[in-house]
This record gives structure tokens, C-alpha cells and sequence, in this order.
């Protein structure tokens, strides 16, 4: 079996694959001040309450975009698994060409996920991805990864609000139960729903004029399903886009 490990600012997304099949998948919160104990437990807790025998795991690809975590990562699944992952990285095939002006600083969760959609879903397409930052990234029909867009994340301006301004309270990212607020946290919850399902909407009108109109926009990430609820932006909901393209590209390595 094949864990996947995707390793964010915010949170890590992790699933077990059996073949190309995607059994348990969990999301945990990123911390660089974890020890390798305390991941390598965390790790072993998971699978055993998967289901899914620690001596099964027998490959592990990891996308990073947190150094200090990937090195304690790594050495947690040497301990407690006894594998060796694959890091994406430069050394790594992934099968894209990407016409980035500098390929560098093209972050590895944005590699896997445009591997994915290739795979899965053929190009050209608009990946939009909730996450710490909420991302766009444009893939042409010929494969190649051409750049994109980077906003703040929904939960950064969430608390960027509750952190500036005195009278803010913090709030639960919901449905409000309509667009106008009738109170403070209505009114917080509608700013910032609607205001980037409006963001969402925009951002792939301006894709699609580019990459033309047979572009697919392809939704990932935490709060996908929450956004993808109030637009018609979004044609494909992926949740876990990031380890389907950890598969994919563990599977251009092995051997």
C-alpha cells in the first residue's frame, strides 16, 4: 500500500492507497514543533484505526511546502514505518512541463495537483485550491503547468479581520442565512462566503478568456465543497486532488 502525505502551511492531508484505489484519508493540522514521536504516533494511530496494518504500508510519496515539517516527517515514517519516502523535489519525474519564468519556486502541491488533473481529468483546466492560500493554477491543453494566481486564504482573512479590528468576533466559516446580515457574525460569514465564491467566479471567467472556453475548473481542498455549494464555477470537486497526484507521480518513479 501507498500513503500519501501532503504537507501544507495549514494542515496535512494524508491517504492510503491500495492500487489506484483511495481507501481512509485524514487531515491534520500542520505543526512544526512536533517531534518525530509525536508524528510517527500520530501516524501509527491513524492507520491502526484505518484498519490498515502498519507493515502493509510499504511506499510513501510526500508533496511538502514546509521544510522544517518535511525533514521531521521523513524521519518519522523511517522510524515507524520503516520506508523510505519519496520527496517531491527536483530530482523527482513528474511529467509536466513548466513554463513558470522560474520553475523553483513552483510549490510541490501545486506539481501534484496539476499531475492529477492531467491524469484524471486532460487539460486545459483551472485548478482552484482552498487552502492556507486560495489557489488558481492554469494547465493548457498540451500539458504544460503555465502559472496562475494566489489570494489569501479564506481563514487568513478570517482572522486577519478578528486580529485588526477591535469589535470583530472570530466566526464559524457557514451558510449565513442570507447575503444581507442581520447581526455581526451573519454579516462576517457573508463577507466571506460569498465574497470568494464572487472571488472564485471572477478569477475563472478571466482563466477561461485566456485558456479558452473549453477550459475545466477543478475544485480541491478543505472548504471545496462548502464554495462549490454557491457557484457554477467549479465543473469537478476533488477534495483530495493533492494525493491522487502523489499516486500518479510515486507511480512515474518506482523502480
Amino acid at each position: 500500500m501507498l500513503l500519501a502525505v501532503d504537507i501544507g502551511n495549514t494542515g496535512i492531508t494524508l491517504g492510503i492507497f491500495d492500487g489506484d484505489d483511495l481507501g481512509s484519508c485524514w487531515r491534520l493540522a500542520s505543526d512544526s514543533d512536533r517531534t518525530v514521536d509525536e508524528y510517527g504516533i500520530l501516524l501509527s494511530q491513524l492507520l491502526e484505526r484505518g484498519n490498515k496494518p502498519l507493515d502493509r504500508v510499504d511506499n510513501i510519496a510526500i508533496a511538502s511546502v514546509v521544510p522544517p515539517i518535511t525533514g521531521i516527517f521523513d524521519r518519522a515514517c523511517r522510524d515507524y514505518l520503516g520506508v523510505e519516502p519519496l520527496v517531491v523535489d527536483a530530482g523527482v519525474r513528474t511529467g509536466i512541463r513548466i513554463r513558470y519564468e522560474d520553475p523553483k519556486q513552483v510549490g510541490a502541491d501545486r506539481i501534484v495537483q496539476t499531475a492529477a488533473v492531467l491524469k484524471l481529468f486532460k487539460g486545459p483546466a483551472c485548478i482552484v485550491d482552498f487552502g492556507t492560500a486560495t489557489i488558481f493554477d492554469a494547465v493548457s491543453a498540451d500539458g504544460e503547468y503555465l502559472g496562475g494566481a494566489i489570494a489569501p486564504g479564506i481563514r487568513i482573512s478570517s482572522d486577519a479581520l478578528f486580529q485588526r479590528a477591535a469589535k470583530l468576533p472570530r466566526v464559524e466559516i457557514l451558510r449565513p442565512p442570507s447575503a444581507i446580515g442581520r447581526n455581526t457574525a451573519h454579516s462576517l460569514q457573508s463577507g466571506l462566503l460569498f465574497g470568494y465564491v464572487g472571488l472564485v467566479d471572477g478569477m475563472v471567467q478571466r482563466f477561461r478568456k485566456e485558456l479558452g472556453p473549453e477550459m475545466k475548473t477543478v475544485g480541491t481542498g478543505a472548504l471545496i465543497e462548502l464554495i462549490a455549494r454557491e457557484t457554477q464555477s467549479i465543473d469537478i470537486i476533488e477534495p483530495w486532488l493533492a494525493l491522487q497526484g502523489l499516486r500518479i507521480i510515486y507511480d512515474l518513479n518506482k523502480g
